[in-house]
């Protein structure tokens, strides 16, 4: 009797395609830095669960002991070989936090956190990344499929593209082994780099261990060391008109609405909008599009020039497409649309091709604007995005006349009606309606997470089709007349820049849900006609501290405010303790213009002010409270020990003082009427102090 060999024929088909699909210059890396790690006397932490525990104890085995040559042992701990911690901290505190109290426990800053999961899902070795970035160690992943919650938290993984649990536990064991033997290669040599061990640079590392100078015990996050990930943006560009007019009346020879007199205005639509966006908050862009060898296209290069976004031209075979809104009233009364159908790119061939692969090799984020007009169905470019997909957090954008997404896409974009379309679903645009297309979306494309957009409801997140979802609400409504166009590109650009900064997907999407609300209550496409928020940020005395000191929720909005002929008011204090005096104070304020913008003393300024016991309440917190009210259009906070660079960029055309200064000579006054403005005092509710609140607290 012949044995059936065609289960062991399968089995190794499934290893064989997994095994070329490897991050293997991330893999040489990382054996190169443990050479490092260990001349440097910092130590390998390492865990796992089941399978992966047995093989996270073989990795370090290799390591305190040796795999092929002799060298100086180096410090490696599995964690979960530890079984008196790993039973008493589960008894104590729960198996999800057995692997990150550890992490606290034993982790120094510059040290490595390797966790090891087939799925990427576990919870206590997402605890454990977390409890590892805290301590300050560098934080690497290996993992099954991407994306996976665990690939997206830590620094650094290599995933292995299999179904089969054992195929992804087989190419785990290939990794260790190679990280081993590039270990042993290094020190051989005696360098400490990752480009000197394995005896030459691979042509793109990937961006958090590339060519860095930086020892490895300093490599932090982007976010960490206060740079700006580069952005890359690939789609389909065009140019958008607005054409701003005024109704009178209707036609008299047919039911149409007489559009007449007006402006036209011009700037970069679809994937370009996307681009200047971004750069717009300061991140360097990169936009990966076609454009035609026209008028139009010449005019979009120029707007994307000025904007400062850097352009990869994959060559257009036609005309570049324009999009003409005619408004009216606040509203779009019509939309013309040229050129539908975008020709396939490829008039700059395969120069352009290597231009934009090296562009997102070397991405720290990587955002694919799709209008569905045929870039994204390039297949070199989609060969180039499917292995960027797998050094940086990729965002996909969708169309329903798009193409489907590359495999490794960490988060899919899409707002409810295009998800419905997508996966033809009828329904309507309730949450549970939401809910239920993003959860269609993520079956037809995953594994994927979904961030649907749902206009000026928020965002729901879907990291998992079978698990609850997070429900991220609009922190307020910015009326009838807004102008969403453009919404949902700042959206997921910032989601992406986000991500590149080493954010979570759930504090991304809500960081992204405020900071496009901001943009729309900013006037959305006219906010591009003041200058950009990144020259705030460099005036003397502003601070970055916080989401509220964001621009667009304050320079922005007041550019916008007066550009329709709205009066902007502001008002400026330290807030330490909201009360109701503050309330009052602040509900009078906002009843004498369009906008309240509250100028807020950071923590440094407030400590100079009020001394070294205050703040009680830190300002990022002290921003959100504010921004909770339904007074308060915006905050920002102020470094100086007086609010006037605040004052100076949002020129106020009120500035409010409490009661308590009635009477007095305001310090604010001088530099208020000098911009135009009037400083005016509103009354004081008597029986209210913060400083009094606190000595309260203090003496029960």
């Amino acid at each position: 009797m012949t044995a059936d060999t065609s289960t062991a024929t399968d089995y190794l088909k499934q290893l064989t395609a997994a095994l070329p699909e490897l991050d293997l210059p991330r893999v040489a890396d990382w054996g190169a830095r443990l050479a490092q790690l260990g001349s440097g006397g910092r130590r390998l932490l390492v865990a796992g669960n089941g399978g992966s525990a047995a093989q996270a104890q073989h990795l370090t085995a290799e390591l305190v002991g040796r795999f092929q040559t002799e060298r100086q042992p180096m410090s490696a701990l599995s964690l979960h070989a530890e079984t008196s911690s790993v039973t008493a901290i589960s008894n104590d505190y729960g198996y999800e936090q057995v692997f990150a109290r550890q992490v606290r426990a034993h982790a120094r800053p510059g040290d490595v956190v390797l966790l090891m999961s087939g799925s990427g899902r576990s919870a206590n070795l997402l605890r454990a990344a977390e409890a590892a970035r805290e301590v300050g160690a560098v934080t690497w992943a290996l993992t099954g499929p991407a994306p996976n919650p665990l690939a997206t938290l830590v620094d650094e993984a290599v995933t292995v593209t299999a179904q089969a649990l054992s195929t992804v536990q087989e190419c785990h064991l290939v990794v260790i082994h190679l990280m081993c033997a590039a270990m042993d290669a290094a020190v051989a040599a005696g360098h400490d780099t990752a480009t000197d061990a394995v005896g030459s640079a691979p042509s793109a590392p990937p961006p958090s261990s590339a060519s860095s100078s930086e020892p490895l015990g300093e490599r932090r996050p982007a976010a960490a060391r206060g740079d700006r990930p580069h952005l890359v943006v690939v789609g389909d560009a065009f140019l958008d008109r607005d054409h701003l007019g005024r109704v009178e009346r209707v036609a008299s020879d047919e039911p149409a609405l007489v559009v007449t007199g007006g402006t036209t205005h011009v700037r970069p639509g679809g994937a370009a909008l996307a681009a200047v966006l971004s750069a717009r908050q300061g991140y360097p862009v990169t936009l990966v599009t076609a454009l035609g060898q026209d008028t139009v296209g010449d005019q979009l290069r120029t707007l994307l020039d000025e904007a400062r976004v850097e352009v990869v031209d994959l060559g257009l075979d036609g005309s570049t497409a324009v999009k003409t809104r005619i408004r009216a009233a606040g509203r779009t009364v019509m939309m013309l649309d040229e050129h539908d159908v975008c020709p396939p790119v490829g008039r700059e061939g395969e120069t352009a091709l290597a231009a934009a692969r090296r562009v997102l090799m070397a991405a720290g984020g990587v955002l694919v604007s799709d209008y569905g007009r045929g870039i994204t169905a390039h297949p070199g470019l989609r060969a180039v995005l499917t292995e960027a997909a797998r050094r940086s957090s990729l965002v996909w954008d969708p169309h329903p006349r798009g193409t489907v997404p590359v495999p490794h896409t960490a988060v899919v974009t899409p707002n409810s009606r295009e998800a419905r379309l997508i996966a033809a679903l009828a329904g309507g645009d309730t949450l549970s309606d939401d809910v239920e297309a993003a959860r269609a979306v993520g079956r037809e494309w995953g594994p994927v997470q979904v961030a649907l957009t749902r206009h000026e409801h928020g965002a729901v997140l879907l990291a998992d089709v079978d698990l609850p979802p997070l429900v991220v609400p609009t922190t307020g409504a910015a009326g009838g007349k807004a102008d969403p166009c453009g919404a949902g590109d700042f959206f997921a650009g910032h989601l992406a820049t986000m991500l590149a900064c080493g954010q979570l997907p759930s504090e991304a999407v809500a960081s992204a849900v405020e900071a496009a609300s901001a943009y729309v209550a900013a006037g959305g496409p006219r906010s591009l006609d003041y200058p950009p928020d990144g020259g705030y940020s460099a005036m003397t005395g502003l601070s970055n501290a916080g989401p509220a000191a964001s621009g667009q929720g304050a320079i922005e909005l007041a550019g916008a405010v007066r550009a329709r002929g709205g009066i902007v008011v502001a008002a400026g204090g330290c807030f330490d303790l909201l009360h109701a005096g503050h309330v009052r104070l602040l509900e009078q304020a906002r009843q004498l213009g369009d906008c309240l913008i509250v100028c807020l003393n950071s923590d440094d300024s407030l400590s100079r002010l009020k001394g070294p016991s205050r703040p009680i309440v830190p300002a990022a917190q002290r921003a959100l409270v504010l921004e909770a009210l339904a007074s308060v259009d915006a905050v920002l906070v102020f470094d100086e020990d007086t609010p006037e660079a605040a004052i100076r960029a949002l020129r106020p055309a009120i500035w409010v003082k409490g009661g308590d200064y009635s009477g007095m000579e305001i310090p604010e006054d001088k530099l208020v009427s000098s911009l135009g403005g009037r400083t005016v005092v509103v009354p004081f509710v008597a029986g209210w102090s913060t400083s009094s609140l606190i000595e309260s607290a203090r003496t029960r």
